[in-house]
């Protein structure tokens, strides 16, 4: 059985990393939409004190937790990228509990439509059929591993890493529905973004219309 869509129409916004993901939800969200970030959702179920870390430490060892309790994301990190087992036992306890959380914001959702920011939605499988539309947030390769560099303090063979375990640029603009162009600037960016919120302002009220309305 698919999974239901979370909401009557949604967005799903993607992105490999560096492309400018929070800064485009950010954008669409300042305009009215409800925003769901299945990032911000993970950080907070790893954070001390986290639903996810009595689950993590159970699985992975103290040795995973920093000081202050939070899920040690650098040696997490380290790991999962070398072992597919591994990756396999931390998303098992993840993802369910991001599923139930992002649920639980969609039904408080007040937006006249609802974005959700999953980095790996293409990758997921499953989240294409829970949305309406899937928006890709793209820019070149290499001003994506600028950014990152730039950003994280991270070597360009750490960030090609993590580029090479997502879809590639071709794979996730083929998959999107809409495309919104991160290469030159915030003034480059609004207009874009309003051409895409008034469009789905309209979509979102045939959604929400009286059969034949």
């Amino acid at each position: 059985m698919e999974p239901a869509p979370v909401t009557a129409f949604s967005i799903g916004l993607t992105g490999g990393i560096g492309c400018g993901k929070t800064t485009v939800a950010d954008m669409f969200g300042a305009l009215g939409a409800t925003l769901v970030d299945t990032d911000a959702i993970a950080h907070a179920l790893t954070a001390p004190h986290g639903a996810a870390m009595p689950a993590i430490l159970d699985e992975f060892g103290q040795d995973f937790a920093t000081l202050e309790g939070a899920m040690d994301r650098i040696k997490m990190r380290a790991l999962v990228f070398s072992d597919s087992t591994a990756r396999a036992r931390l998303e098992a306890i993840l993802h369910p509990r991001i599923r139930d959380a992002t649920a639980a914001a969609a039904a408080m959702a007040t937006g006249p439509y609802t974005i959700f920011v999953v980095p790996l939605l293409i990758e997921s499988g499953t989240w294409r059929q829970r949305v309406t539309r899937v928006l890709a947030i793209d820019c070149p390769e290499e001003l994506q591993v600028a950014r990152v560099m730039a950003r994280n303090g991270m070597t360009e063979q750490q960030v090609r890493a993590i580029m090479a375990a997502q879809v590639t640029r071709a794979q996730r603009l083929a998959a999107a529905d809409d495309v919104v162009l991160n290469d030159d600037g915030l003034d480059a960016l609004r207009p874009q973004v309003e051409r895409l919120h008034a469009f789905y302002l309209d979509e979102s009220r045939r959604a929400h219309a009286p059969f034949g309305a």
